[in-house]
Parts: C-alpha cells; sequence; structure tokens
C-alpha cells in the first residue's frame, strides 16, 4: 500500500499542501541559500533546473508511494516559505522518516514547530504511523533542539552516515512513537 496522501493542513499561521509548479520560484529563494543548506545532505539550489530536477525526484518518491512532500504557505499571502516531507514510509513498521527546510526570513518564528506538530499528529492520528524519525547533522543545534521540543527523543549519532560537501558527515537519529505521543497527551 502506497503512503496515504495528506491532502492539506492547516496551522494557526500556515497551509501545508503538496507541490504546485508555481512554487519551485519561492522554493529556489529558500533552497538557493546556502545558509539555509549548511547542514543539509544536498546541495544549494543554483537555478531553476535545480529545482526542476528536484521537483521530478519528489514526484518519482510520490508516484513511488514511498512519501510526500508538502509546501508551508503563510496563510495571510500564500507565499511558500519552506516544505516538509515524510519519506521512506514502511508499510510494515508504519514508520516513516521526517525532513523539512525553512527559509532563512522564517527563522525563530515558531512556524517548523507549528507545521512538524501539525504534519506528525496527521501521520499519528490519520495515517496510523507508529513511529517517525528524523536524522540531523549534530551542528545543527537549532534542527537538534526543534525536534526535542516538539516531542522527539535522541536515540543515538550514526557516524559519517551521510556524504556530501566534502566529506562524510554524522547525524543524530531522532524518534518520535505514537505511543509517546499520546502518554504525553494524558487522557482524552
Amino acid at each position: 500500500m502506497p503512503f496515504p496522501a495528506i491532502a492539506r493542513l492547516e496551522t494557526p499561521r500556515l497551509v501545508l499542501r503538496p507541490l504546485a509548479a508555481g512554487d519551485l520560484s519561492d522554493l529556489l529563494a529558500v533552497n538557493g541559500d546556502p545558509e539555509v543548506t549548511k547542514y543539509l545532505p544536498y546541495e544549494t539550489w543554483r537555478s531553476v533546473q535545480d529545482g526542476e530536477a528536484w521537483r521530478e525526484r519528489v514526484e518519482a518518491m510520490v508516484a513511488a508511494g514511498t512519501g510526500q512532500l508538502l509546501v508551508l504557505a503563510r496563510k495571510s499571502d500564500a507565499k511558500v516559505l519552506g516544505t516538509l516531507q515524510l519519506f521512506r514510509y514502511d508499510e510494515g513498521s508504519r514508520r516513516a522518516e521526517l525532513g523539512y527546510v525553512l527559509g532563512r526570513a522564517s527563522w525563530g518564528q515558531g512556524l517548523m514547530k507549528e507545521a512538524i506538530v501539525a504534519a506528525c499528529t496527521c501521520a499519528f492520528d490519520e495515517l496510523g504511523l507508529r513511529r517517525i524519525e528524523a536524522e540531523v547533522n549534530p551542528l545543527n543545534v537549532a534542527s537538534c533542539a526543534l525536534l526535542e521540543r516538539v516531542g522527539f527523543t535522541l536515540e543515538g549519532t550514526l557516524r559519517e552516515r551521510w556524504l556530501g560537501k566534502g566529506g562524510a558527515h554524522d547525524t543524530n537519529l531522532y524518534g518520535w512513537l505514537a505511543k509517546d505521543r499520546r502518554a504525553a497527551r494524558g487522557p482524552g
């Protein structure tokens, strides 16, 4: 069974929705910023062609049923601020991996926290996922702290997990279980 589609999610300030063709110009501004992609396992976008190649990979992932990408659009003006994806879906284990990126102008405002909580709540409560994982470069202190604030648990460090940007990089492995989320919420 393929990854169940998420049509649209809303938070107080964001709409999370599938990628549309017109989103690439906003996403080029996000992924074209070397400070934004500094700790990510892919190269900074340099052109519209980089965005098109990325869009083709996203469409292939969705077509294969292994995940979904959602754009984060600001409610006030529909500007795309970043992306969030649930990918590497494993139906038998009812788990997926979380990845995200947010434009620098939106850092420090709690927007990604809103998006992660909304997407993970949907994944646990509506899609039946049991576990969500995230891998983060340990040098990305802000992202590590964000995952822990949301409810993820640091489960260990994977040494030299990613290759790219001139070398091998460690990643911190985080996990969030549906039962831990329910326990933290309490009864009801």
